[in-house]
């Protein structure tokens, strides 16, 4: 199946099943997707990721984190540079989510990392995605 923007299909399926109480998700792996997963895991909205061989491409496992309370950790995925619009920030107008409380996840030319270590390292980037 070949999808046009696979990252939104990422956050996509993340929703979906934190939605309906899974405990895990898989998807078809890349090395965006799983810089992505790093950067979620990092900043505390799953546990832990793993990158499984099937034989053929590979998968991506996620494992999803919920509160005591049996609430999704992930309040809101969005995908905020889109194939048709993409969205880039300078060093100094890196976007906070939530005040910080949430995440902004950027590709810069050092990788992909968190909108804090964006600022800390004073550079700039194309907006991936916001999460709280």
């Amino acid at each position: 199946m070949s999808l046009n923007d696979p990252i939104a299909d990422m956050l996509t399926r993340i929703r979906n099943s934190a939605g309906a109480g899974h405990r895990r998700v898989d998807m078809p792996v890349s090395k965006v997707k799983a810089e992505i997963a790093r950067v979620l895991a990092d900043n505390g909205f799953i546990h832990d990721y793993k990158v499984l061989d099937d034989g053929r491409h590979g998968v991506l496992r996620l494992y999803l984190k919920y509160t005591d309370d049996d609430r999704t950790v992930i309040r809101s995925m969005q995908r905020v540079s889109k194939p048709g619009r993409r969205e880039y920030v300078g060093a100094d107008e890196v976007p906070k989510v939530r005040n910080g409380l949430g995440v902004a996840i950027l590709t810069t030319s050092h990788g992909v990392m968190s909108d804090h270590e964006a600022r800390q390292e004073g550079i700039g980037g194309e907006v991936l995605a916001e999460v709280y």
